[in-house]
This record gives C-alpha cells, sequence and structure tokens, in this order.
C-alpha cells in the first residue's frame, strides 16, 4: 500500500520523480562510500558490487551457480594450510575463510565457525531470509521460516517425538509399499530398454513417500507415471524467483508481485496454492474420518491429530502447516541426496563394486531381508559411508543460511562480530574444505568415512542443518534413503547415458538435473538369476 501511494504521487507530479531520482541517486553513492569504507563489514574482502548492494547477490542467485560462486571467492581471497594428523587446527590462519556477499552480510568457510553460527545455546537467530517461504497457515510460524529462537524452541518440543526415528520407523511398512511401486516401475523400463530421468523418478518416490506419511495414500507419481497436479514442475518454476526474493531487501519484496506477470512464476504460484489446499483437504478428511472411527493406519498424520487434542496450543491450522511443509521441503531434499549418492556411485565403479558386494553378502547371510529394514542397512558401514560422501559432495542446499549474530556479538577466525550482522556457512562450501575432508575433497570417495578420522568429520557436515535448526524431517529422508540406495543397487544395474549433460542449479534447493539411465535388471552371478 504505502509503495503504490508513493508511485502515484510520483507520477501525479513528475518533478517530483526527477527530484525523487535525483536524491536516490545520491543516497545510494552516500551509502555505497559509506559500506565500502566505514561499514563494520569494510575490512572483508569481496566483489566491490557485493560491498554496495544485495543485487550481486541476487544476480549469483538467479544464476543458479551461487554454490560455486562462494567456494570460488573463497579460494580467490586466500586458502588456509592443508590439516596435517596431530596438528591443532585452532592455530591455522583463517585467510579466505571470511568473505563479504552483500553489504550487511558475509559467507564463513572455516568450519570450525559451525559451533559457534549454529550453536544450541545462545543460537544465532534466523535472518528474514526465509520469511518468504512461510505458507502463513496458522499464527504459529513453521518451524523453517520461525525466525525468534525461543518460540522455535519451545514450538519443536511439541513435535520432536513425531519425527524420531522411532516414530518414523513405525511407519516403515508404508515406505516399503512406495518401494514395491517403484520396482515394479523399474522393472517394465528394464524390459522396454526406454532411456529415464532417473532424477525424476526419485523425486516422484519421495513424493510418494510423503504422500503415505502426511496424506494417508501415495499421490500416484509412480502408479500413474506422471507429474502429479504439476507440483514438480511447479515448484521447480517458482524455486528460482523465490530463492532470489530471499536475498532481497525486505523493502523491495512488496514489487514481488509483478512476478506474476510472469506465466512460469503465476503457474508456480498456482501450485504453491493448490498444496496449500491439499494441506487443508487432507486434515478436513481425516477428521472426518476420525469422528466415525474409520481410521485404520497409525502414521504421522495421525500422530499430529493426536498431539493436537493433547496439547491445546496445537491446533488444526499447525497440523495444516506440518502436511504444507512435508510437500514444500519433503520431497526436493529427499531426492536431491538420493541422486547424489546414486550418480557418483554410478560415476565411481570401484566404490559401486564394494557396495554391490556388501549388500550381497549381507543377502547371502541372511542379515539384509526383502523388503530391506532401516535397522539393517544401517549396520552396513560401506552403505553408510556411500551416503555420507553423497551428502557431502553434493548437500541438498546450496546456498548460505544466514543467521544474525546474537547479543553481546562474538568472535570468529579472530574477528569481532558485532550483534545483529548477518553471517552464514554453505554446506556447499565448508564440504569441501580440504583441511577437513583431505586433498581430495573435490572427489566423491566413500572410503574417507572408514578412516579413523571419519567419527570427527561428521561434526563438520551440514546437509542437515546444525543446532537448534537441525532439520526435523532427517529422520523421514534417512529411513528413504538407507532403504532405497541397497534395493537399487541389489536388483538393478544402471547404464548412465550422456553424464556430461547432467546438470546442477542452486535456487535454495540444489537440484541436479538431466540424470538419465538405461535400466538393466541384475543377474547373480552365484545363482544365475535376475533378483
Amino acid at each position: 500500500m504505502a509503495v503504490q501511494i508513493v508511485i502515484d504521487y510520483l507520477l501525479t507530479f513528475p518533478n517530483n520523480l526527477v527530484v525523487f531520482c535525483g536524491l536516490a541517486f545520491l543516497y545510494w553513492v552516500g551509502y555505497s562510500i559509506y559500506s565500502v569504507f566505514f561499514h563494520h563489514y569494510s575490512d572483508i574482502p569481496g566483489p566491490l558490487w557485493a560491498k554496495v548492494s544485495r543485487l550481486w547477490l541476487a544476480k549469483q542467485v538467479l544464476s543458479g551457480t551461487v554454490d560455486q560462486t562462494q567456494r570460488d571467492l573463497h579460494a580467490k581471497y586466500g586458502k588456509k594450510p592443508i590439516f596435517t594428523p596431530g596438528g591443532n587446527r585452532s592455530d591455522l590462519l583463517c585467510v579466505g575463510s571470511i568473505v563479504r556477499i552483500a553489504p550487511n552480510e558475509v559467507s564463513i568457510s572455516d568450519p570450525d565457525a559451525i559451533k559457534t553460527i549454529y550453536a544450541v545455546k545462545n543460537a544465532f537467530s534466523k535472518t528474514d531470509f526465509y520469511t518468504p517461504f512461510a505458507p502463513h497457515l496458522s499464527p504459529n510460524e513453521d518451524l523453517f521460516t520461525q525466525r525468534d529462537e525461543k518460540h522455535h524452541s519451545y514450538r519443536r518440543r511439541f513435535v520432536n517425538n513425531i519425527y524420531s526415528l522411532k516414530s518414523v520407523l513405525e511407519s516403515e511398512p508404508f515406505i516399503d509399499q512406495v518401494t514395491a511401486v517403484f520396482r515394479t516401475r523399474l522393472d517394465e523400463f528394464a524390459v522396454s530398454g526406454q532411456i529415464i530421468d532417473i532424477g525424476l523418478w526419485l523425486q516422484m518416490y519421495a513424493f510418494d513417500v510423503v504422500g503415505e506419511l502426511f496424506y494417508g495414500k501415495q499421490f500416484g507419481f509412480l502408479e500413474n507415471s506422471h507429474d502429479y497436479e504439476n507440483y514438480i514442475g511447479s515448484l521447480d518454476a517458482l524455486l528460482p524467483a523465490l530463492s532470489t526474493i530471499c536475498v532481497l531487501p525486505a523493502y523491495v519484496r512488496p514489487l514481488q508481485v509483478f512476478g506474476s506477470l510472469v506465466p512460469q512464476i503465476r503457474k508456480g504460484k498456482t501450485c504453491y496454492d493448490k498444496i496449500v489446499l491439499a494441506a487443508k483437504q487432507v486434515v478436513k478428511e481425516r477428521q472426518q474420518l476420525m469422528m466415525t472411527d474409520k481410521v485404520q493406519r497409525t502414521d504421522i498424520l495421525d500422530k499430529l491429530f493426536q498431539l493436537s487434542a493433547d496439547k491445546e496450543d496445537f491446533s488444526i491450522p499447525d497440523i495444516e502447516t506440518e502436511a504444507w511443509v512435508s510437500i514444500f521441503a519433503g520431497s526436493d531434499t529427499t531426492s536431491i541426496a538420493t541422486r547424489s549418492i546414486l550418480y557418483h556411485l554410478l560415476m565411481t565403479p570401484d566404490a559401486l563394486a564394494k557396495l554391490i558386494n556388501e549388500v550381497d553378502n549381507a543377502v547371502a547371510d541372511g542379515t539384509l531381508s526383502d523388503p530391506i529394514k532401516h535397522s539393517e542397512a544401517v549396520k552396513l558401514p560401506y552403505l553408510s559411508a556411500c551416503c555420507k560422501e553423497g551428502f557431502r559432495v553434493h548437500p541438498s542446499v546450496g546456498m548460505s543460511m544466514p543467521r544474525h549474530v546474537s547479543d553481546p556479538g562474538t568472535t570468529i577466525c579472530g574477528r569481532y562480530f558485532a550483534p545483529g550482522y548477518r553471517v552464514g556457512m554453505s554446506a556447499a562450501v565448508v564440504h569441501w574444505d580440504k583441511s577437513i575432508f583431505g586433498q581430495d575433497a573435490d572427489v566423491y570417495n566413500p572410503d574417507r568415512w572408514l578412516r579413523p578420522e571419519g567419527k570427527e568429520m561428521e561434526r563438520y557436515l551440514l546437509h542437515f542443518g546444525a543446532g537448534t535448526r537441525t532439520c526435523i524431517g532427517k529422520n523421514i529422508a534417512l529411513a528413504e534413503i538407507y532403504k532405497l540406495i541397497p534395493d537399487l543397487v541389489r536388483r538393478y544395474r544402471f547404464e548412465v547415458i550422456e553424464p556430461e549433460k547432467v546438470q546442477k542449479h542452486s535456487f535454495w534447493f540444489f537440484k541436479q538435473t538431466g540424470f538419465n539411465v538405461r535400466v538393466h535388471r541384475r543377474e547373480r552371478a552365484s545363482e544365475g538369476r535376475l533378483v
């Protein structure tokens, strides 16, 4: 409203427009001088345009390559010495570990900063970067976009048990049902020889698991071999604009209404609204079933209703919010991780051979059943190593996770940061740190996790976030991945078609596209039969 009033006033009096533009230009020049030479971050290196305007960061985000841009910046402004066994990382210089990516924001690559920025105690609060993601279904914001740490902690305690591994595995049979449908589709492709985008199918698998756990049934992505309600296509259309809006100043965000003029964004927004309606509808339908005692399943949605009955401060709109978040965040993140693991295994034959051998041996000695249980899969050390390495080399989120420095300020890499200023770290940068993961940090190598230092390296993984804001759906994703990956390598051989055409785009979610394969059924050499 205020923006519209200003625009109307300027258009009514053209001379005022000239004066306004002149004053705006002078303000920008003055601010630029202040930002470059006198700002709290003026001593921190970074691109000149990043120091004077957030538009530089918006441009990098819109390009879809902000992950690589940040790695390049940290490399350009200095590299830390390589960690050697027995060395003390606290003694290492932090040259290049802090880079300015906006007038009031820095990117920090030093892995030791994780425990400060994403601490459990005296946690730094989220910035307004996350606000555009909010569904606004309930007076209580969802856990992801909630910026108040105390309120977030209070609300998270409500649902922690529901999203615990024990609780998630009570719904394990529902995941198995989705896997059975996926096998049917893959068997068909193996017979026909058709080339498929396995990355797309992995996302459809993740969506149908969300359907089973939160919506009472599979959406039908796999059963009907199509993008249900165009959810995938619409989210892909919406995320570039949404992630760009997130890095723009709050006062510019009202201009996002003009995005509706772009057909692709308008289509994505329509889908976004459909997801909101779907969340409301599934809650309404489950309520009706509960009133007639016709609920035949105990899934996560049922547990959310039980929570609502026990907690006065957890209402129906809060259940709708959880259902909405499961669609918006639950499919992309899980499928990106699964793609990364499968793709890198297929492109690293030695690692794939080791995993197949481990899985085949586990099947032969009876320690891996059919369907594969999560409790069995997590006991396979090389499978765990392959999964961790997939999480590391290609995290599901490829952008910084910004925070406001809390009172009374803090010291990172020997530099003082005053309260209120923005700092952030990106998994796509930290995970490639050679002082932690070795000189081959840019290479997929599961063996690194089997070494004595493997346990220590886990402290520096950010693929599920860290601290108080660790992803609430982490256990759902892990249950899916640890059950699906061994099932795939146990039954199928995938022939990657034109791997050079696989692309990556970082629009918050760090999504891969063009992962095309031809599927073959495996024949177990020892038995001469298909598995």
